[in-house]
């Protein structure tokens, strides 16, 4: 069974080999050059409680992550966020990632945010899915706006508003 915890600094070398697998492998992240384990450790210190870092582990090994990130730095955005789902290759399509994005959707809205947006490339339809599966609504296709592997990518543009 896959727990959820808050990220911590010593998750930083796993967090980092989950990501830099994502960007070798997928086009599930349009970074294209690995990070170092200084870099995410600058990107896992400007979260805060409104804007959560939460790792997934099993038998406590780290497996995945998900983050929610400032959408803009605009004060009238305060409220919306950015929801990003990294899982380990072994471990994708066990629940790990079902884990993960409920429970950071959960503290999302206990922390007061209003939406949260998720970009996910038109061909990975196992994310589509499962944000599907926990009320994302399709927004619109940003069409051809990054490249990767030699390809032109299109980006879905998904959005879950907290009732009121």
């Amino acid at each position: 069974m896959f727990t959820t915890r808050p990220a911590r600094v010593e998750d930083l070398k796993d967090i980092t080999d989950i990501y830099n697998e994502a960007i070798l492998t997928t086009d599930a992240t349009f970074d294209l050059e690995p990070k170092t384990e200084e870099e995410q450790g600058v990107w896992l210190a400007g979260h805060d409680q409104m804007h959560p870092v939460l790792v997934a582990e099993l038998d406590g090994v780290v497996v995945g992550w998900a983050s929610l990130s400032e959408w803009s730095p605009r004060a009238a955005y305060t409220g919306t966020a950015e929801v990003s789902l990294y899982i380990k290759e072994e471990f994708r399509g066990k629940g790990a990632g079902r884990r993960l994005l409920e429970d950071i959707m959960r503290v999302g809205k206990r922390a007061g945010l209003h939406t949260v947006l998720a970009r996910i490339t038109t061909g990975n339809t196992v994310s589509i899915r499962l944000h599907e599966s926990v009320g994302f609504k399709h927004v619109g296709v940003m069409r051809e706006v990054g490249e990767k592997f030699g390809r032109m990518l299109d980006v879905l543009l998904m959005q879950r508003t907290y009732p009121a």
